[in-house]
């Protein structure tokens, strides 16, 4: 963030700020532009997509622009661009194939869409902030190796969980203590939450039900850590995760296997502790000197010790994560190979053949982390390839949907993408 400021600032000195595109009219996406064009300097969102254009214009409006352009062509984003004008369209990809936009947010939810955006971006040469943790969870690592062959940065966002962990991951390694557990905390779960049941919860705060719902019933929690698991190389100690019950973060130190912790690293996540919403790092060091200046600090005997950052402001950090790519090729939380965990999908309620599965935050399925490797054993369904399959086997509530219980939807690029990823990293 000191590093990101200083940048930003030499951009609005120099009259030039940073010109993004960004994609989206949903909750996210108009708290980032209200954040970008009210409350920041040496960065402007220059033009809006979304596939409801007329959502795109009042993302703007709530920003204090008046009436923006509409783009056909990347030419015509450019032109309009070029005279100081903001841009609105229903294509994406015009954002990224349009020279004068350096670089893109996706602040958008749905896992097809955000995966074509994805592609778009790094076949137009554009660093890409995902805001989406259910792409990334189930085709990032292929995506992440794309970008850096088109040199161009793929990451998640600061302020959401993956990216807060993943910050305070590096503050903890870089200070020389051992991250042996990045974690997420959690306020609520219930497996049985539907789009119907989170109705109200959903239109309080102006998110979709299907959004809402996938917060309840564990299966973006489930997404984040994957994304988490995946860029440290840690996994999981069992399917769903431990998610100990404690009343406070600092609890945390006893609250996991120190076996698996220090053996292979382990992502999870706590129910109910305070301070949330936040996120915490288990960092080890036996070093008794060490261990002297942390109780002098209050930080506990050692060797294992709880850090936490007790807040996530996802709309006001997102356009800090695209000023670190475009200005500084430096991400918040990407892929570091090939995946580590994926999120398998469990049937919510008894399926019949001839059920089409509705996908993340839906009536039909729930997501849970485990380790890609049993996942691949057990021929389990990715949660994030869902949407579309079709039930050819009955599946009873609460068992894991295997690939031959369905007939996957081929037509989908999350389908396309994921057989290269799998093709690529075995």
């Amino acid at each position: 963030m000191i590093i990101v400021d200083t940048a930003l600032a030499e951009r609005h000195a120099a009259g030039d700020p940073v010109r993004i595109g960004l994609i989206g009219g949903g909750f996210m996406a108009r708290g980032i532009a209200f954040q970008v064009e009210r409350h920041m300097k040496g960065m402007t969102i220059v033009a809006i997509a979304n596939r409801t254009l007329s959502r795109a214009i009042e993302t703007f409006r709530e920003a204090g622009v008046d009436d923006p352009i509409q783009a056909r062509t990347p030419e015509e984003v450019d032109e309009q661009v070029r005279a100081g004008r903001k841009v609105v369209t229903d294509d994406p990809t015009l954002l990224a194939r349009a020279s004068s936009i350096e670089g893109l947010i996706d602040a958008t939810i749905d896992i097809e869409h955000s995966a074509r955006v994805a592609v778009a971006a790094i076949e137009g040469g554009k660093p890409l902030v995902t805001m989406n943790a259910d792409m990334d969870a189930t085709v990032g690592p292929l995506l992440k190796t794309r970008a850096d062959a088109a040199g161009v940065t793929y990451s998640g966002t600061d302020g959401d969980q993956p990216g807060s962990i993943m910050n305070l991951y590096r503050f903890v390694e870089t200070i020389g203590y051992r991250p042996v557990l990045a974690g997420n905390m959690k306020g609520f779960q219930d497996v049985r939450r539907t789009p119907e049941t989170q109705k109200e919860f959903a239109a309080k705060f102006g998110l979709s039900p299907q959004a809402a719902t996938s917060f309840a019933d564990g299966t973006k929690i489930s997404m984040e850590q994957t994304v988490v698991a995946n860029a440290t190389g840690f996994r999981v100690g069992t399917r769903g995760m431990y998610g100990p019950e404690r009343a406070h973060v600092s609890e945390a130190v006893d609250a996991f296997p120190v076996e698996q912790m220090l053996e292979q690293g382990l992502v999870d996540y706590l129910l109910g502790a305070q301070p949330g919403p936040g996120v915490f790092v288990i960092g080890y060091s036996e070093n008794p000197t060490r261990q002297r200046y942390m109780r002098y600090f209050k930080m506990g005997d050692g060797p294992l010790y709880v850090f936490y950052t007790p807040f996530h402001l996802a709309h006001l950090e997102a356009p800090l994560t695209a000023a670190r790519g475009i200005l500084l090729h430096d991400v918040s939380v990407a892929p570091a190979g090939g995946p580590r965990c994926d999120v398998l999908a469990v049937a919510k309620k008894k399926l019949e053949p001839g059920d089409v599965l509705d996908g993340v935050g839906g009536f039909t399925a729930y997501g849970e982390i485990d380790n890609a490797a049993t996942i691949a054993e057990q021929n389990l369904l990715l949660m994030g390839l869902a949407a579309g399959s079709r039930m050819v086997r009955a599946v009873p509530m609460d068992r894991p949907i295997t690939l031959d219980d369905v007939e996957l939807d081929e037509s989908r690029i999350t389908v396309q993408l994921r057989r290269e990823q799998d093709e690529m990293f075995g």
